[in-house]
């Protein structure tokens, strides 16, 4: 398994447990790299990237229920045509990006 899927696993176990998500923002708005916007399933991997990051040096963490996420932000970012960034780390922020579609699809209740 390579480390981007380990962290989307982490993201897939982690979320629901939390409850919510967690995003960074600056008085600019949300970063959206790539095509996709960045989004982390605990404050303290999102704290690690802000300090790691330069680009995202000065944001401050966000946090997001996870039914405002599922109801709100994930059919903005499917009309707005981003994906979603799943725990992205290390010195380049990378990691798996995924369509908003396939992310909500991790929390559907049956």
């Amino acid at each position: 398994m390579s480390l981007s899927a380990a962290h989307a696993a982490a993201f897939r176990r982690e979320v629901p447990r939390e409850g919510r998500v967690f995003s960074i923002r600056d008085s600019g708005g949300f970063p959206a790299s790539g095509g996709a916007m960045p989004f982390w399933s605990k404050r303290s991997r999102a704290e690690r990237v802000v300090g790691a990051v330069a680009a995202y040096q000065g944001f401050e963490v966000v946090e997001i229920p996870l039914a405002d996420w599922l109801g709100t932000w994930l059919p903005g970012l499917r009309s707005d045509g981003l994906l979603v960034g799943v725990n992205w780390a290390g010195a380049r922020a990378t990691g798996q990006d995924v369509a908003p579609e396939q992310a909500g699809g991790w929390f559907a209740t049956s």
